[in-house]
């Protein structure tokens, strides 16, 4: 009885203390940003273009009263920071640069830049250094996209 008691209180402590997540960018709330995007071309690395077009797609299904043409010039950029005494790499820097041109009617209103970079250390392993590599370049460029998307939508 005792260890019943304990295990509704559990369950009813979890429900009534979930905390509501909800994405920020979710297609419930593209209600919040008043613009949409109504063409995109990209210049640069074809990884973080595919990444970055597949989190605009929300934006380009509606129509808004601000419709920006876009144009994504991205560069990625990996400097070895620190070697060994062998002269082998220890530790490394990857870098994204995403620029954005803003368009609307063939105007250009803004340019938008965001410099993305994470320092991290080798792996004597390759297969994960580079799993991880490819890891760090999707999280920068989402944390990327989540500023260029806030810019976005603060533009007059």
């Amino acid at each position: 009885m005792r260890m019943l008691k304990k295990k509704l209180l559990l369950v009813l402590f979890l429900i009534l203390t979930s905390c509501g997540y909800e994405a920020i960018h979710s297609k419930k709330n593209i209600v919040n940003y008043d613009f949409s995007i109504s063409q995109l071309s990209f210049v640069g690395d074809r990884n973080i273009n595919l990444k970055i077009k597949e989190k605009l797609s929300n934006y380009t299904q509606t129509k808004k009263s601000k419709e920006f043409i876009l144009k994504v010039i991205t560069k990625t950029e990996k400097l070895t920071l620190a070697k060994d005494n062998t002269g082998t790499p220890t530790d490394f820097k990857n870098t994204i640069t995403i620029n954005v041109e803003v368009f609307i009617k063939n105007k250009i209103i803004d340019n938008l830049t965001i410099v993305e970079s994470f320092s991290y250390k080798n792996d004597s392993n390759k297969i994960n250094l580079k799993s991880y590599e490819k890891e760090i370049k999707n999280n920068l460029t989402e944390t990327a996209m989540d500023k260029i998307i806030f810019e976005l939508s603060n533009i007059q």
